[in-house]
């Protein structure tokens, strides 16, 4: 039986596929989209070079909430700093449960003097159960100093589980809703939001206060994240934080989850670049074109002339040079038909990538020269006029004898009279039937050169518009696709469920020893497509 690939085989196939995309798209997409998914790709790649076997916890909040009190309440030290002491740093504070943390901590970037390892301090069991967690304190993301947010801004990404501490006063405050909460929708597996300072609460209220949370929530567009009431100052629900602490760390998936997740909102980024399917084909394409550029080099006209030359016998026909704007236009509408379902800058490729105006005239110049303008008649034309003459010449002749003998100038006997006159007739008569033979060759040996010349210029035509528009459109057109279909390939995964406290979850000895076994997961480990 084919097991399904772990969790980090996973990510790492759907951050290479982002990789690629993004490699495709190159300058195409606008400056924030590439460094969004560049940043993403690259972070991924570092997090999964240092394995998910931690899981990093981040404590995210505003100034006031309650977060380092409620992390020393957790840890049980008195690390992280709390009161007065909280505005003037913009370091992040890290206490992990693991003597090998030391790696993923540098690529945090959280300084040797503010780690700490929680080995056997922790009264109670839970030292084992919490093996493998990182916690971090980050700094205030609302604080009036740039630096602190900067460096939220910069972890954030890193964290596996999102723990959003908020307090009663300022848990609607839109700086936390429209600048972090709304960009983590897809990322309801590895977040919650803990309500601090309940304390403060009567309980009459606390149950409303909640609802208005969740509702908030649901207006980010976060549905099924876990809400838990907590106080770090009395210490109700802190059993509860560490239980959900517990839960991540047991769930190997949560490390893997944050990732995809992160893989997923770059991915969405690039799709929206590359929204659509374009409904382009090749050959309707250069067909709708095709009558336009005929008409800007007077194809039809030089046919004619042609024609008219080889039934006439004379005539030098001539290709004009292609009418400038008739081809500039033309060009334009092939932009606007191809480029209509892509985004700027997929246009500004487009349109980089196919011949300009000035090359285009020039290319259709040189197919219009390259066509063959034979105005010569029939092969058989001089010889047929030749015997017309030589039949006509040769009625006269026998006609003036007939009358000779006829008035007696010439002493003939009465039959060959006759026998002259009736020639006479025939002879004439083949005169004309031959010249009236020349004339028809040379109309149907004009038409056919007519229609030859008129073949050949919309040949020579359709080649310059494949090669020079069609061609390049259609290899940008399926690099187009092909972004699509890796981004595509970087979100097709379904979501994990959101941690919630009271699931009961497989243990690590189920879930194997390392997320880079080979066994399957307890959810998230798909088969990759």
């Amino acid at each position: 039986m084919t097991q399904s690939p772990s969790h980090d085989a996973t990510l790492r196939a759907r951050t290479e596929d982002l990789a690629q995309a993004l490699e495709i798209a190159g300058p195409r997409l606008d400056d924030a989209t590439a460094r969004r998914v560049r940043g993403a790709v690259d972070g991924v790649r570092e997090r999964l070079a240092l394995g998910v076997d931690h899981t990093i916890v981040g404590f995210a909040g505003g100034t006031g909430s309650g977060k380092s009190s409620l992390f020393n309440k957790v840890t049980t030290l008195s690390f992280a700093d709390v009161g007065v002491k909280r505005p003037t740093t913009a370091r992040v504070t890290a206490c992990s449960w693991s003597q090998e943390a030391d790696s993923l901590l540098d690529w945090v970037g959280v300084d040797r003097e503010r780690r700490i390892v929680q080995s056997g301090e922790l009264d109670g069991s839970d030292g084992h159960e919490l093996a493998g967690l990182v916690l971090l304190d980050l700094p205030d993301h609302d604080s009036v100093e740039p630096a602190h947010r900067e460096v939220v801004d910069r972890v954030l990404p890193m964290v596996d589980l999102l723990v959003w501490v908020v307090d009663p006063q300022k848990y609607a405050d839109d700086a936390l809703h429209s600048g972090y909460l709304r960009e983590q929708v897809g990322s309801e597996a590895s977040m919650v939001v803990l309500l601090n300072q309940v304390d403060t609460v009567p309980d009459v209220q606390r149950e409303n206060l909640v609802a208005d949370l969740r509702r908030l929530l649901a207006d980010d567009g976060l549905r099924g994240v876990h809400v838990q009431e907590v106080s770090a100052r009395s210490g109700e629900g802190v059993d509860e934080v560490r239980a959900l602490l517990a839960e991540a760390c047991a769930r190997r998936s949560v490390a893997a989850g944050r990732a995809a997740a992160e893989l997923d909102s770059a991915a969405r980024l690039l799709l929206a670049q590359t929204p659509a399917e374009v409904p382009w084909q090749m050959e309707p394409a250069v067909e709708r074109e095709l009558g336009a550029l005929v008409t800007a080099t007077g194809l039809d006209a030089v046919a004619s002339q042609v024609g008219t030359a080889v039934r006439n016998g004379y005539g030098h026909p001539e290709v004009s040079p292609p009418d400038r704007d008739a081809v500039a236009l033309s060009r334009a509408r092939w932009l606007t038909r191809a480029g209509a379902s892509l985004r700027p800058g997929w246009q500004r490729a487009l349109a980089g990538s196919v011949a300009g105006a000035d090359a285009l005239r020039t290319e259709v110049a040189g197919a219009m020269r390259g066509i063959s303008l034979d105005a010569q008649g029939p092969a058989a034309a001089r010889t047929t006029r030749r015997t017309a003459w030589a039949l006509a010449a040769a009625a006269v002749l026998a006609a003036v004898a007939g009358v000779l003998a006829l008035t007696g100038v010439l002493d003939l006997a009465g039959v060959w009279t006759a026998v002259l006159l009736a020639g006479a007739g025939v002879l004439a008569a083949g005169a004309v039937v031959t010249a009236l033979a020349g004339v028809a060759a040379r109309r149907r040996l004009a038409r056919r050169r007519e229609q030859e010349v008129g073949d050949a210029g919309r040949a020579a035509l359709e080649r310059v518009l494949t090669e020079s528009l069609g061609e390049p459109t259609e290899r940008l057109l399926l690099e187009h696709r092909r972004v699509r279909e890796l981004a595509k390939a970087a979100t097709e995964l379904p979501a994990a469920r959101p941690l919630t406290g009271s699931l009961s979850l497989p243990t690590a000895e189920q879930l194997g020893s390392s997320s880079t076994g080979s066994g399957p997961g307890a959810e998230g480990a798909h088969a990759r497509r």
